[in-house]
């Protein structure tokens, strides 16, 4: 992994395209439209998918849709060759208006907020999906979902895997598993191809777990142990997967766990901070026996081992977050056992 002291560095890391991924859009055909582009993960992803078509000389349109609240992100976007279209996914007429696409990203979703607004959480989280479902029936849909879905595990078991059953906690992982199950009604009525990828979680220097760690760790600020493990990967790798499981999309859905190989400890991670910054971590409360857990072996079996390791990661957040390095200000609240968000 390069070293990243800037912006475009750092986002040019998250959009490089492996072997894999410029093999992946080789083979892929039509265009590609991403919903719920201007989320954390969402511009990296659809620069990703522009620079691999581009190695891999293929000429398609790359468009992302989103209300675009964040201020300049429509035309950093449209800078990097990537089209743009406002719309309220919430809204059936103008979701309707969306343009044909054979290839379709879904990555809309509300967490943070649920507990004042459950019920926008789950039109969110529900009702877009029902509207987006119908609108590309006739597309191949790749949806992000989240771990959250599962239930609370012990941490020698190494996590659920794609088998195991569900058990959401709190109304946001319940809505989580609505988002699921639109998905897959509407892909068994209509044949529509779909990959529903549960990521658990997704980090890059400027936000995620590990930043989250890093930020209490430079400020003295205590860590709460209680949800002691968790699992992550590079959102580099994580896009490669979206972008690869498209040749993998059936009906019924083709579920897969996307995340990170190792169980990590959060004890462990937040010594580890400690000895880049030069200060000792401050700890609270204890690891309790469970946490929220994914056990991504068939990920690994399908699309091989992530490129970033943990070591590389942890430096790369270490190194970002020592020289001060901006952060996205949208903590994962990952410690939360209750699922209230």
């Amino acid at each position: 992994m390069q070293t990243m002291r800037t912006e475009a560095e750092l986002e040019d890391e998250l959009s490089r395209p492996s072997d894999a991924d410029i093999q992946a859009l080789a083979e892929l055909k039509g265009d590609l439209l991403i919903l719920g582009v201007g989320g954390k993960m969402g511009p990296t992803l659809a620069r990703l998918a522009r620079r691999a078509s581009a190695a891999a000389g293929v000429r398609r349109r790359v468009i992302g849709a989103a209300r675009f609240s964040s201020p300049g992100l429509r035309e950093h976007l449209e800078s990097q060759d990537i089209e743009t279209l406002a719309c309220d996914l919430l809204d059936r007429e103008q979701v309707g208006k969306l343009p044909d696409c054979p290839n379709v990203v879904y990555m809309i979703g509300q967490k943070f907020g649920t507990s004042g607004a459950a019920a926008m959480t789950w039109a969110v989280n529900a009702l877009a999906p029902a509207a987006a479902a119908e609108r590309f029936r006739d597309s191949r849909i790749v949806s992000f979902s989240t771990g959250n879905v599962y239930p609370l595990t012990r941490v020698d078991s190494g996590g659920p895997n794609e088998d195991h059953p569900t058990g959401p906690v709190g109304e946001y992982a319940q809505s989580a598993l609505a988002r699921e199950r639109v998905f897959e009604y509407f892909s068994e009525r209509n044949a529509t191809p779909t990959a529903i990828l549960r990521l658990n979680y997704a980090v890059e220097p400027r936000y995620g777990v590990l930043r989250d760690v890093a930020d209490r760790v430079s400020s003295g600020e205590p860590i709460d142990l209680s949800m002691g493990y968790a699992n992550v990967i590079w959102q580099r790798d994580a896009s490669s997967v979206a972008l690869r499981s498209f040749s993998h999309c059936a009906s019924p859905p083709f579920v897969l766990n996307l995340t990170g190989a190792e169980t990590i400890s959060i004890r462990q991670v937040a010594e580890a901070f400690g000895k880049h910054f030069g200060r000792e971590p401050v700890f609270t409360g204890a690891e309790s026996e469970t946490a929220l857990l994914n056990d991504a072996r068939r990920c690994r079996e399908m699309f091989g081992p992530g490129e970033a390791t943990l070591d590389e990661i942890i430096a790369a957040v270490a190194d970002w977050t020592a020289q001060g390095g901006a952060g996205l200000g949208k903590p994962t609240h990952y410690e939360q056992r209750d699922g209230r968000f």
